[in-house]
C-alpha cells in the first residue's frame, strides 16, 4: 500500500502480509499521536484480543515529535524521538494483538492543514482496504487541536467513501477532555473491566511519555476507574472501568450534518440539562 510519506510504514505484529493482515480488521483507531489509541481506544483493542473473528486495527497520524521529554528523553532531538515513540507504538500493537498498525508520520501541521488533502487520502485508503465495522477516533470537543483535527479529517475520508463501504459505527473517545460532561442518555459507555492487566501493559510500553513527564499509565486507568464509580449516583457499580464515547456515526450517515453544529447540540443539551436542575431546585 503507497502512503504520502516516505518514512510511513505499517506494522504487522504476527509477519504477515500486509494486504491481509490489514483486510482482516473489524475494528480501527485512528489517533493523532502515539499512546492515544492505547487511552482512547482500549475497548476496541480488549474487544478484539484473542478473539478469532475481531481484529484490531491501530493508525497514528502523526510523527509524534513535538512530545514533551524528561529523564532519560531530556537532550532526545525530535528526530530520536520520533524513533523511540515508533518503536513504542510497535511494541503496544504486539502487546495487544493488533492485526496491523499504520504509522503515516505526518508532521502536526499537515494535519491541521484542513485544505491539505494528503491525510485524507491516506485514511481514505486505509478505510477502504480495511472495511472496519468500527472506527474510534478523538471527540470533537477535544481540546488539543491535532486531535480536533485529526476527528475531522476522519470524517472527511470516510464521507469520502461509497456509502456501502462505511463503517457502522463511529466512535469520539476521550483523551485531552473526557465526556463526563455528556448528559447520561448521550454518552457511548463502553466497558472495559476485563484485562486491566492488558491495559496497564499496554500504556507501560509508552516510557518516553512516562518517564518523560507525563503518567498517562495512571492517569487513563484512574479515569476508566473514575467514570465507573461517578456514573450513577443512586446505585452499586455495574463495572469497574469505564470509558466515555459520542457518538459520530451521525456525521457519516449524513454528509449534510456539520460536525460544529452537531457537537453544539450536545454542549446545548448539557447546557439544557443544568439549567433545568437549577431551576427545579430553586
Amino acid at each position: 500500500m503507497k502512503l504520502k510519506i516516505d518514512t510511513a510504514a505499517i506494522y504487522v505484529p504476527d509477519g504477515s502480509p500486509v494486504d491481509k493482515a490489514v483486510a482482516k480488521t473489524t475494528h480501527m483507531a485512528i489517533s493523532a499521536h502515539q499512546d492515544d489509541i492505547e487511552i482512547m481506544a482500549f475497548h476496541g483493542a480488549v474487544e478484539c484480543f484473542g478473539k478469532d473473528d475481531k481484529h484490531f486495527m491501530g493508525v497514528v497520524v502523526t510523527n509524534g515529535s513535538g512530545s514533551p521529554r524528561d529523564g532519560l528523553y531530556a537532550k532526545y532531538t525530535d528526530d530520536e524521538m520520533q524513533k523511540v515513540r515508533r518503536v513504542e507504538q510497535m511494541k503496544a500493537a504486539f502487546v495487544g494483538e493488533y492485526c496491523a498498525q499504520a504509522m503515516l508520520d505526518f508532521p502536526s501541521s499537515a494535519v491541521k492543514d484542513g485544505k491539505s488533502p494528503d491525510v485524507v487520502e491516506d485514511l481514505k485508503n486505509l478505510l477502504l482496504a480495511a472495511k472496519p465495522k468500527v472506527v474510534y477516533t478523538h471527540n470533537l470537543a477535544d481540546k488539543h487541536d491535532t486531535h480536533v483535527a485529526t476527528a475531522l479529517r476522519v470524517i472527511s475520508a470516510i464521507r469520502a467513501l461509497p456509502m456501502d463501504a462505511r463503517p457502522e459505527k463511529v466512535y469520539g473517545c476521550e483523551v485531552w477532555r473526557n465526556l463526563d460532561w455528556l448528559n447520561d442518555d448521550d454518552k457511548i459507555v463502553f466497558d472495559v473491566s476485563e484485562h486491566e492487566n492488558l491495559a496497564a501493559a499496554l500504556l507501560g510500553v509508552f516510557d518516553s511519555q512516562i518517564a518523560g513527564g507525563k503518567r498517562y499509565d495512571l492517569a487513563a486507568l484512574g479515569r476508566r476507574k473514575a467514570n465507573a464509580t461517578f456514573f450513577a449516583s443512586h446505585g452499586v457499580d455495574d463495572a469497574e472501568m469505564l470509558s466515555w464515547g459520542i457518538d459520530l456515526t451521525p456525521l457519516i450517515k449524513d454528509d449534510s450534518i456539520c460536525p460544529i453544529g452537531y457537537i453544539k447540540s450536545y454542549i446545548d443539551r448539557f447546557a439544557e440539562e443544568v439549567k433545568n436542575r437549577l431551576n427545579k431546585m430553586s
